[in-house]
């Protein structure tokens, strides 16, 4: 019931508010400055000056806030700029937590944008629109004004003409009645000659004729008075108030028009600061914790064994001199073993965050197994990646040439030809290049590493595939196969360098010795196999907007389209990406990162 009633006040106190405002709108058609407030000029200039400052200060306060937001922009910019990873970082990004902190600068860089829209908009539409009505309204005042004041000036002028009159009236009137009485003095005295009364009844007749004339200009100027005081508040003054009426009308719905106008830019960019939102959301959800720890172990596994069991030394059957140089292997050889994974990287200078094997080699020989072949594998990827750049570089200009030699209007070809010897030469120097590294690569696979889990070679060796070494120095064979395996020394020693602080290696890799000739075997036929390898697709990609390839390595794309990513960006703000065309073959090329959204295979 109380909540019935409670309804029931607040729809009534609601409906009488709306009766009092379409009330005050009634009255306020029906009401006006001119006939209203007739006698306030001074106080309605006063009003509409305080206005127009009113309005002066809001254009301020706009100013303010967009000084504010420039600034905010620019410092959002230059902390964005502050923490984009710097070059040595450029490796910890492959870690979802890195990629997710750089989205988030992306995000962050984007807001920056915005406020700079919010900035430039209110300057431009708002701040501008209030200055120019500002300066009419000023100038519509000083008019209004102005024209007030001639009439008012009018009206001063029209009554002192009549209180000049009224003042020449009374006098004549007093003086005619002076004459009227000198005359009738004049009369009566018998003491007078004729000529003598004669001579103050012409003055009488003048004095009251005067007193006539005055009279008449008296009534005259009072009409003319009357009459122009009667136009000028009907009329010409009310006309005067009723246009600063409507010149605060005006400023008044300006300055409501222009705050609706602010808040209007505000929310324009309001979607988009939203997506920035959801942007920064979508980089944190997509950190995984199990990616990252699977990325260390890929980074960091060195492809060494644990150490093996220490084996008991009975001093009683043994030669001193033996014992001692056993112990000294075994312990040298675990020491080894432990700095190759550990404290080895402490003697190199870090690069990243979370890089710890560096190399000073060109094979990457002073790195662990693992690591050295995926410096190799990167290395040959991109000695690739720079041939098939160099070899569309060198058709391009061959193309050119062929051109120029057809029609030697557009063009010299003795004018590409030097470049397209030194094209040649950079192609020549980069096969060569990467026939040696596809040689350090091949020798680096013939190392035998641990390919799984340090427990699961543990039991690989532990099955007959290790040779273990006695406290007197023999080694004792345990392969099945008799076949000539290098021992677990061999392996460490055999990527083992005075950088890496695993001493210095002893035993050359099996098969070394044919290594050369293999490499020298290798064909140019062979090598172009190899250099147009078609690349393992990364992930998949769908265009956002329709991409026109202009520049030499591009592929176009429609919107919506998807594509396989055979390259990931590499900093530079292209993408390589791969589509099947309809001669059942693929075209490949690049396109702007930007123009793309991936989703990269796990």
């Amino acid at each position: 019931m109380l909540a019935l009633l409670a309804g029931g006040s607040s729809r009534s106190s609601s409906n009488n508010k709306l009766a009092e405002s379409e009330n005050a709108a009634q009255n306020s058609n029906n009401m006006s400055w001119g006939n209203e407030l007739w006698d306030q000029n001074e106080n309605l200039a006063i009003h509409t000056n305080r206005g127009i400052d009113a309005l002066d200060k809001y254009a301020n306060f706009l100013r303010d806030r967009v000084a504010i937001e420039t600034e905010y922009a620019g410092k959002l910019r230059r902390l964005v700029k502050n923490y984009q990873p710097k070059k040595k970082e450029e490796e910890d990004y492959e870690f979802t937590s890195m990629q997710a902190f750089r989205n988030v600068l992306k995000e962050v860089g984007d807001l920056a944008g915005q406020r700079e829209v919010v900035s430039e908009s209110l300057q431009l539409q708002i701040i501008a629109g209030v200055t120019l009505l500002s300066k009419t309204l000023r100038e519509e005042r000083k008019k209004c004004l102005s024209d007030g004041a001639s009439l008012q000036q009018n009206l001063t002028t029209q009554l002192s003409s009549l209180d000049r009159a009224k003042r020449n009236y009374e006098k004549a009137y007093r003086d005619s009645e002076k004459a009227v009485d000198s005359y009738k003095r004049a009369d009566m005295d018998l003491n007078l000659s004729r000529a003598e009364v004669e001579r103050y009844k012409n003055v009488m007749t003048s004095k009251i004729q005067q007193s006539d004339d005055a009279k008449n200009e008296y009534a005259n100027q009072l009409q003319k008075t009357n009459n122009l005081q009667q136009q000028h508040f009907s009329m010409l003054l009310p006309a005067v108030l009723n246009r600063l009426q409507e010149l605060d009308e005006k400023r008044t719905r300006g300055f409501r028009e222009f705050i609706v106008g602010a808040a209007d830019v505000e929310s324009s960019v309001a979607p988009i600061i939203a997506r920035c939102m959801e942007g920064i959301v979508k980089a944190g959800e997509s950190i995984n914790e199990k990616e990252d720890t699977f990325k260390v172990i890929e980074r960091y596994q060195s492809g060494f064994t644990p150490p093996r069991d220490i084996p008991f030394e009975d001093l009683s059957k043994c030669d001193p001199d033996s014992v001692q140089d056993s112990h000294y292997s075994n312990s040298t050889s675990n020491h080894l073993t432990m700095r190759g994974t550990m404290s080895a990287n402490k003697l190199k200078k870090r690069v990243g965050i979370f890089n710890i094997f560096g190399s000073n080699k060109e094979d990457f020989s002073d790195l662990p197994p693992n690591q050295r072949r995926k410096k190799l594998q990167a290395k040959i990827a991109e000695l690739q990646q720079k041939i098939a750049q160099e070899t569309n570089a060198r058709d391009g200009l061959m193309k050119m040439k062929i051109v120029y030699e057809a029609n030697s209007s557009l063009g010299n070809p003795m004018t590409v030809e030097g470049q397209l010897n030194e094209s040649e030469h950079k192609l020549e120097k980069l096969k060569v290049d990467l026939k040696k590294y596809q040689g350090f690569l091949e020798k680096a696979s013939q190392v035998p590493v641990a390919t799984s889990s340090p427990q699961a070679n543990r039991n690989q060796l532990q099955n007959g595939h290790r040779t273990s070494r006695h406290s007197n120095g023999s080694a004792d064979d345990h392969h099945d196969d008799g076949d000539d395996q290098p021992d677990d020394a061999g392996s460490l020693s055999s990527s083992a360098s005075p950088e890496s602080g695993l001493g210095t290696s002893h035993t050359s890799l099996p098969g070394s010795g044919q290594g050369s000739a293999n490499e020298n075997a290798i064909g140019e036929d062979t090598y172009y196999e190899t250099e147009v390898e078609t690349l393992n697709p990364l992930g998949t990609c769908k265009a956002l907007y329709p991409f026109e390839a202009s520049s030499e390595g591009s592929i176009p794309m429609n919107e919506g389209e998807e594509l396989q990513v055979i390259e990931i960006d590499q900093g530079d703000g292209w993408t390589r990406v791969r589509r099947a065309n309809n001669s059942n073959g693929w075209d490949e090329g690049f396109v702007p990162t930007s123009y793309i959204e991936c989703t990269l295979y796990a």
